[in-house]
């Protein structure tokens, strides 16, 4: 592999928002941690798609950063002296993005990985560079649209799951619609005549067919795809929402050995907003998206174990431990368990609506963006928060958006200042109304919506229909012991039957329940599966700090085993 003769880098390495240069401080904090040894001309650093690689301070010379190889080679980044060579899968355990190869001799300070993490976490003011640091660097190379690509169709609903699946995992990724001639050139080089479903392209030169998205978390290292089965955990969190991920931040900078289990990705529903503008902290607004990443990187960064894509499936008790299974049949021990398992959108009950959903019908912003074709027409159901935001950020990218609100008004269920925009950005707000039909060959074409008045039908040209109209508790899998409300809720704390505490165990315990506590005794559940719960972000944030002060309440009572 050859560095040299390449075109301008595409990234500038004189921004110092991306590269910024180390002090003579960090140098000399990062060498008590290191080694300095010689690197030559043509020597590859690090690898596309390997595993993983130390990190490393250049201190003389120059290092070309490049992604691909052949024609196909482009150079990120010219590596200087006094630049960190570090990249985000160093923290979220993805293989390699791009290689490293010395164009100038020189030296180089290699620091393990291992205890480059553990860096982060002791020296609070160095980490905070590094993160803020490598989250910089990450918008900017999402942008290019590198990493694995998919090849598929854009009808075809296994093309949508791994797109969206790698879009709300923040994952590098492109995508290829399967009729364009250059992915089918693609797929002759790999030998491939005809497809049945999707082809993922991984960074190592193999492909994936049509893998489920466990399969391809595993191929491309996406956190753990395996659990530690021998080692007891202090807590156990299952979601990886606002709730779940603070949760797990403060408990593990407290001290507690904390692991994280998410179905889907790491943010939960709330990383699918297109921008959260009433969280403290944030006056210009955030997006979810970029609210999950930067959770993720601290709880990270405080050696949080993150499982995904994993889904738990059973909750029992074993010699004084909760037990915790997952869907691949492993088991966690935990001293104690936070359910943020979330909710699950709500679906139309409207004939075809099923035959759609990847293909026209979303139920997240991302996932409808991903759906959408050149001169689609947009339409968006609900009348709270989720539902203004989505059709504020469509119509904001200049695309025609409806807005159906069954009821006939939306003062009470939507924030002011989404329906002051709303009323400024001129998009239609169709009240009183309610889908009827949806109809298209092969993709949504058109909406079918009728004022449930006046019964007067009106048929919208649309692309897409996201539809947020509310949502469910994913409580199904849990015991009988975790008492629920009529809708499925998780009661806990005050919400708890009164006689409660005059039973077994709490009887045992000589407590009552903690305010966020479920009816098993520790085991506590915070943000929207919570009954009572105010489905906002920054009370869910909230209630996962709260729920870990009675977590380390709570394992300090128990009996020392």
């Amino acid at each position: 592999m050859r560095g040299f003769g390449l075109p301008t880098p595409v990234l500038d390495d004189d921004d110092p928002a991306l590269f910024p240069k180390l002090t003579d401080a960090h140098v000399e904090l990062l060498a008590r941690h290191g080694k300095v040894r010689p690197i030559r001309v043509g020597e590859v650093l690090f690898r596309e798609g390997d595993a993983t690689y130390d990190a490393m301070v250049l201190l003389e010379g120059t290092v070309d950063v490049v992604v691909g190889s052949g024609d196909a080679a482009r150079n990120l980044v010219i590596q200087r002296p006094r630049d960190l060579m570090v990249e985000f899968n160093i923290l979220t355990g993805e293989r390699v993005g791009a290689s490293g190869i010395v164009k100038e001799a020189g030296t180089v300070l290699v620091v393990p990985a291992d205890e480059f993490r553990a860096l982060l976490g002791r020296e609070l003011v160095f980490g905070d560079f590094v993160l803020q640091m490598l989250f910089r660097r990450r918008k900017a190379i999402e942008r290019l649209e590198l990493g694995i690509q998919i090849i598929g169709s854009r009808f075809d609903r296994d093309t949508h799951r791994l797109r969206e699946f790698a879009s709300r995992n923040r994952l590098l990724h492109d995508w290829l619609d399967a009729d364009e001639p250059r992915a089918e050139a693609m797929m002759r080089d790999l030998g491939i005549e005809e497809a049945d479903g999707p082809i993922v392209l991984l960074k190592s030169g193999k492909f994936l067919h049509n893998p489920t998205n466990v399969e391809l978390a595993g191929a491309i290292g996406l956190h753990e795809s395996r659990v530690a089965l021998e080692r007891i955990h202090d807590l156990v969190v299952i979601g990886a929402g606002p709730g779940g991920l603070a949760a797990a931040v403060y408990a593990a900078a407290g001290g507690l050995r904390t692991a994280v289990i998410e179905s889907e990705a790491v943010g939960g529903q709330a990383s699918t907003s297109a921008r959260i503008e009433n969280y403290l902290g944030f006056p210009a607004g955030l997006s979810g998206a970029d609210l999950a990443e930067r959770a993720r990187l601290q709880a990270i960064k405080f050696g949080v174990q993150i499982i995904v894509p994993r889904r738990a499936v059973g909750l029992s008790e074993r010699e004084g431990y909760h037990v915790v299974t997952l869907d691949g049949g492993e088991e966690l021990l935990a001293g104690s368990v936070i359910l943020a398992l979330g909710v699950q959108y709500r679906r139309l009950p409207i004939p075809r609506l099923a035959e759609y959903e990847g293909l026209g019908v979303a139920y997240a912003i991302d996932s409808a963006r991903g759906q959408l074709r050149k001169n689609d027409g947009v339409v968006v159901v609900g009348g709270a928060n989720s539902a203004g935001q989505a059709a504020l950020a469509f119509a904001e990218d200049g695309l025609r958006v409806h807005l159906v609100v069954r009821g006939e008004s939306i003062n009470r269920s939507m924030a002011r200042y989404l329906r002051d925009r709303i009323t400024a950005s001129g998009l239609e707000v169709l009240l009183g109304s309610e889908v009827r039909h949806v109809a298209g060959i092969m993709h949504l074409e058109q909406v079918t919506v009728q004022n449930v008045n006046t019964g007067e039908e009106r048929i919208i040209d649309a692309g897409v229909l996201i539809v947020l109209i509310g949502a469910e508790p994913r409580t199904g899998w849990l015991p009988k012991e975790i008492a629920l409300d009529e809708e499925g809720f998780v009661l806990t704390g005050p919400s708890l039957p009164v006689e409660l505490r005059d039973r077994e165990p709490w009887t045992r315990l000589d407590r009552a329940p903690f305010l966020v506590e479920t009816s098993r005794p520790g085991v506590f559940a915070v943000g929207d599966v919570r009954s009572g719960s105010t489905r906002m972000v920054a009370p869910a944030v909230g209630e996962g700090g709260m729920a870990v002060r009675f977590v380390a309440e709570h394992l300090a009572r128990r009996p020392s085993r």
